[in-house]
C-alpha cells in the first residue's frame, strides 16, 4: 500500500481542483495512471441483466480507446463496469468507502486482485481499519466525479447514490451521460429522469467519447 499525501508531487492533480481533497490517499496497485483520462461508470448494486451487459460492454469498448474507467467496485453496475475494463485489457480504477482492512463487499477481493494484476489501482481516502460506513459512500463518490472527465449512468433508482455522483460531475462542468432504461423498471427511474433533465442518452461508446475532440470520432 502507498500513502500520497495531499502535499506530494504525485498527489493525483484533479483531486487538488476540488474543495475538499482527502488529505491522504491510500492506493493499492498502479498510482501513476490516476491523472489520465477517465470516464466514471457508476449505477445500481441491484442491477439487471441488461444493465449488467451494457456496463461491461462501454468499459470494454472505452478501454479500447485507451480511457481509464473509474467506479466504485460495488455490487452490480460498479462491479460490471471494472470486470469490462479488465476483459478489454485496460485500466481500472475502483474508489472505496472504506479502508483495506475492510474490503466490501466481501467476494469482491478476487476482483480487487484483478483490478491490480491488470495495472489498474485500488484507492481510499479512509484508513486501514474504517469500516464501510453508509456515510462514507456518497462522500467516496467525490473522488470519483473528480477523477473522471465524464460520468455515465447506467441503472439507477431515484434516490440512487449514482445520481450523487452525477449531480457533483455537474456541479464540476463535467459531461453526464445516461443509459436509457425500461419504463416500468424501478432501476431505470433515475437514468431516463437525468435525461429528461439534459443528460446525454448513451447508446454506445462513440456518444461518449465524441464529446471530447481529443479522440476525433469521426
Amino acid at each position: 500500500m502507498k500513502v500520497i499525501n495531499k502535499r506530494d508531487e504525485n498527489y493525483p492533480k484533479a483531486l487538488l481542483n476540488i474543495s475538499n481533497p482527502p488529505e491522504n490517499l491510500f492506493v493499492l496497485g498502479n498510482e501513476k495512471i490516476l491523472d489520465n483520462f477517465g470516464i466514471a461508470i457508476v449505477g445500481s448494486r441491484k442491477c439487471t441483466k441488461y444493465g449488467e451487459e451494457i456496463a461491461k460492454s462501454l468499459a470494454y469498448n472505452l478501454s479500447k480507446h485507451n480511457v481509464n474507467v473509474i467506479s466504485g467496485m460495488a455490487k452490480g453496475i460498479d462491479s460490471a463496469a471494472h470486470i469490462g475494463t479488465i476483459i478489454g485489457k485496460g485500466k481500472t480504477i475502483a474508489v472505496l468507502g472504506s479502508g483495506f482492512k475492510h474490503i466490501y463487499p466481501k467476494e469482491n477481493m478476487e476482483l480487487l486482485k484483478d483490478i491490480i494484476n491488470s495495472g489498474g489501482a485500488v484507492i481510499t481516502e479512509y484508513e486501514e481499519d474504517t469500516l464501510p460506513k453508509p456515510e462514507n459512500f456518497p462522500k467516496r463518490n467525490r473522488i470519483i466525479s473528480a477523477l473522471s472527465q465524464g460520468v455515465v449512468v447506467v441503472e439507477a433508482g431515484k434516490r440512487s447514490g449514482s445520481l450523487i455522483t452525477a449531480e457533483i460531475a455537474l456541479e464540476e462542468g463535467k459531461e453526464v451521460f445516461a443509459v436509457p432504461g425500461n419504463i416500468i423498471s424501478k432501476t431505470s427511474k433515475g437514468t431516463n429522469e437525468l435525461i429528461k433533465d439534459g443528460a446525454k442518452l448513451v447508446e454506445n461508446v462513440r456518444d461518449i467519447l465524441e464529446e471530447y475532440p481529443y479522440f476525433n470520432i469521426e
